[in-house]
């Protein structure tokens, strides 16, 4: 028996409950909660489904949690059902719903976690989309880690879902880039407020490789191949430590395509024409505090080019016009005026705010023998994607950089992630993982038939009784709902922290209960059972590793 399963079965228990004292049963949430306690002798579940309902329905809480626990008590695959407190239920699962899980899992393989409440939502997910003026700094590869996590989540839980990087051609940070390129074919210093490093010269020298007469043209037409080139060069670079990362997208847009087509033209027209914009002191402003944002917005500059949101109303009117139900916006810890402007945009374009989110994501430091790490050998200014990965691997980067809430900064320990022990997160949870794959390869060097790609039916799985055998059921049983949770709230922090908790509770039950047999021992029922539970728990951490896209080793 699931959580979900089981919170199904108190709910439509209660409501029998209810009827039959003529009582309410619209006063039941639609979703019962089912929490493991913290202290398991209290049982395997709880829920205070009694203290929510019984004020409504002129009960006592005490009351209505005694009726519910005595008509759940004897329910197949239930072994108990008591009151607790002021109007607790805790609840005890007999083994064999215990076992069913295992089954469960065994039969779902791949699909364990995946569900279908967001089943038809077509997301736009849009992250990293770091200008093309230079290698993707710790920031960008956070999104990098975070956002493909959470494509990934969405997906297992019903959402089509768009990955897409916003291309930053247009505006002053290329001409600055381009100025610096030039600087640096020619053997001069960069402009003040250009870009340095070695990446320069190596792009600059790359450019005029490409276009050997480059530096003899007029300055408006050499700029404008150092611009093309240059552009071109850098933003392949960028995909390119992308798909070595393990983050691919399905779009890349130019922001230059809303300004050479009109779009962004014809959007601000019709915001006139809307009255959305009004003009004063020179310029266009768009009326954003009618929708909740902090201040009216200058859209069209006094000497009449076109402000940087501009583009971004344009951009969203085309997401939406692409059939986008959500536009998901991953931006960094300096863009926290975006939430409000955004959703202003949206309203101001007659669309509902909502279908606008925004995640600010808080910034990333590396830390080595105790001390920051500020400098790149290559960028020079700054730590990059390919600096973090060179240190520590992609898996571990991954992982570390998805294990935290965006809203925290991070601090990204490098000597911790070099170590092969416990302390080190993800070498534990893959550990967990290879541990429990050898295991099923000694057991089939010991002539036992396999238990993966099987639906468990020949097993007796109620003969998983032992104290940490329940323990680890419980956690797998855990899975769907953090996967559904973190699809919810967007967090895919939580599909880590529970894989560090499903390899701590099946370590656990490594060190207290023997799998295989030794010596001359026969394999028991007992051996299968706790075979088939191995497996339960290697493939829920295998789909879990998946998620946050971290390879599932099986050695090590």
């Amino acid at each position: 028996m699931t959580p979900s399963a089981l919170a199904d079965l108190v709910r439509s228990t209660a409501a029998e409950v209810l009827a039959a004292r003529g009582l309410d049963t619209g006063a039941l949430p639609e979703a019962v909660i089912i929490e493991r306690p913290r202290n398991p002798e209290h049982g395997d579940y709880a829920t205070n489904v009694a203290l929510q309902v019984a004020k409504k329905v002129g009960l006592t809480p005490r009351e209505l949690a005694e009726a519910l626990a005595n008509a759940l008590a004897g329910t197949d695959g239930l072994a108990s059902a008591e009151v607790a407190g002021p109007g607790f239920v805790n609840l005890r699962l007999a083994t064999d719903a215990q076992g069913e899980l295992v089954r469960q899992v065994l039969v779902q393989g791949a699909a364990y976690g995946c569900g279908d409440e967001f089943a038809g939502l077509a997301v736009n997910l849009e992250f990293v989309s770091a200008n093309p003026t230079g290698p993707i700094h710790l920031g960008g590869t956070r999104w990098a880690a975070v956002g493909d996590a959470l494509g990934r989540i969405l997906t297992a839980r019903g959402a089509v879902v768009t990955r897409e990087y916003y291309f930053n051609d247009a505006g002053a940070q290329i001409d600055r880039f381009v100025a610096s390129l030039v600087a640096a074919a020619r053997g001069t210093e960069p402009p003040e407020d250009g870009y340095g490093g070695a990446y320069i010269n190596e792009l600059a020298a790359e450019v005029v490789r490409a276009e050997p007469g480059v530096l003899e043209l007029a300055d408006g037409q050499r700029d404008e191949v150092f611009r093309r080139v240059g552009v071109e060069l850098m933003f392949e670079q960028i995909k390119r430590s992308l798909h070595e990362f393990g983050t691919d997208f399905d779009v890349f847009f130019h922001e230059d395509s809303l300004h050479a087509s009109g779009a962004v033209h014809e959007v601000l027209e019709q915001l006139k024409q809307s009255g959305r914009l009004y003009h004063a002191e020179g310029a266009w402003w768009m009326r954003s505090t009618e929708f909740g944002d902090d201040k009216d917005r200058v859209v069209v500059k006094s000497d009449g080019a076109p402000a940087y949101i501009a583009a971004d109303i344009a951009y969203l009117a085309d997401k939406r016009s692409r059939g986008f139900d959500l536009c998901i916006y991953m931006l960094g810890a300096d863009h926290h005026g975006y939430i409000g402007r955004l959703k202003a945009t949206a309203a101001a374009l007659g669309d509902d705010p909502d279908v606008v989110e925004v995640l600010i994501g808080q910034m990333v430091n590396l830390v080595s023998d105790g001390k920051p790490v500020r400098m790149s050998k290559r960028a020079g200014t700054v730590v990059t994607l390919e600096d973090l990965v060179d240190a520590v691997g992609v898996d571990a980067a991954r992982y570390e950089l998805a294990r935290y809430s965006v809203d925290s900064a991070v601090d990204v320990d490098l000597d911790l992630l070099r170590k092969n022990t416990a302390e080190n997160p993800v070498f534990y949870v893959q550990y967990a993982h290879a541990r429990l794959a050898s295991l099923q390869r000694n057991a089939a060097e010991l002539g036992l038939p396999p238990v993966a790609g099987t639906d468990g039916s020949q097993i007796d799985l109620g003969l998983l009784s032992h104290p940490r055998e329940g323990d680890l059921v419980r956690t797998i049983g855990e899975f769907p709902k953090v996967v559904a949770r973190a699809a919810e709230l967007r967090e895919p922090h939580r599909i880590a922290r529970y894989l560090e908790e499903l390899a701590s509770a099946y370590h656990k039950f490594y060190d207290a209960a023997r799998v295989l047999p030794q010596g001359d021992e026969e394999a028991t029922p007992t051996t299968f059972a706790r075979l088939a539970l191995c497996e339960a728990a290697r493939q829920t951490l295998a789909n879990g590793l998946a998620l946050l896209g971290v390879s599932a080793p099986d050695r090590m």
